[in-house]
């Protein structure tokens, strides 16, 4: 099955394949509200729902948050921290699980697949919210 490449989903295809980190909505319809102004944020939500519903497109939700994150579908094993203020992505080198797998076989579970995301404060944030300076 082809995908239907509009003018609004190419750029929004372009703009995660050359994101650095995950993205938000907000921010992908930033880049795309300058380059075409009939871009709506409805729209951008939709192209991205498509996206993560055809396997284009990974979503990540941040903790106490309605926001999202999302990144191009590279096939690769990622993890991240994600800063609960300012939404800060820093990626993980190392994945923990390896550290948890005898204990899960212990248990007679056979893992298929795994998300990490760990929430906290990046260093700014938090010597802000410390009074820090």
């Amino acid at each position: 099955m082809g995908i239907k490449k509009t003018k609004q989903r190419k750029f929004v295809l372009d703009v995660l394949e050359h994101a650095e980190s995950p993205l938000s909505a907000s921010d992908i319809f930033d880049k795309a509200r300058s380059e075409d102004s009939s871009c709506w944020l409805s729209t951008v939500y939709r192209i991205l729902d498509y996206f993560v519903s055809e396997g284009l497109a990974v979503k990540t939700a941040v903790m106490d948050s309605s926001m999202a994150l999302y990144e191009l579908n590279r096939n690769q094993h990622r993890h991240y921290a994600v800063c609960v203020n300012c939404h800060k992505v820093v990626e993980l080198m190392n994945c923990p699980m390896e550290k948890f797998e005898p204990e899960i076989a212990e248990n007679d579970f056979r893992i298929v697949g795994h998300r990490v995301e760990m929430y906290g404060y990046c260093k700014d944030c938090d010597r802000k919210m410390s009074g820090i300076h």
